[in-house]
């Protein structure tokens, strides 16, 4: 699977930003996505969990301290993926990166390099 994050920008605090991964592949429909982002100043490698969604749209996840702004949905039919960040703050620059990979008792796990290239956010006080 390909995945190609946009969408991402620097906006003012308090603004909206709707993000998009466009998935594409023979195997789309064999994994589930998620958002997983890497915030300045820490290690990369240390990504932050932000929000899944089952392939089927069924099933949603989000990170700790997420759902009150964050949302993911997606449009099965054009094999998209967003993320909706709204009431942005400053803490909310970062890269944000799509990945494909599967729920298993509600964790979503990333499926090792499959991701996208990210998209950055930057959120101006």
């Amino acid at each position: 699977v390909n995945l190609v994050e946009s969408g991402g920008g620097q906006v003012q605090a308090g603004g909206i930003l709707k993000l998009s991964c466009a998935a594409s592949g023979e195997d789309v429909n064999d994994y589930d996505y998620g958002w997983i982002r890497a915030t300045p100043g820490k290690d990369p490698d240390d990504r932050e969990f932000v929000a899944g969604i089952s392939r089927s749209g069924d099933f949603t996840s989000y990170g700790d301290d997420m759902k009150d702004r964050y949302t993911i949905s997606s449009d099965n039919a054009k094999n998209l993926v967003y993320l909706q960040i709204d009431n942005l703050k400053p803490e909310d620059t970062a890269v944000y990166y799509c990945h494909a990979g599967t729920f298993a008792d509600g964790v979503f796990y990333p499926a090792a390099g499959y991701w996208g290239q990210g998209t950055q956010v930057i959120v101006s006080s």
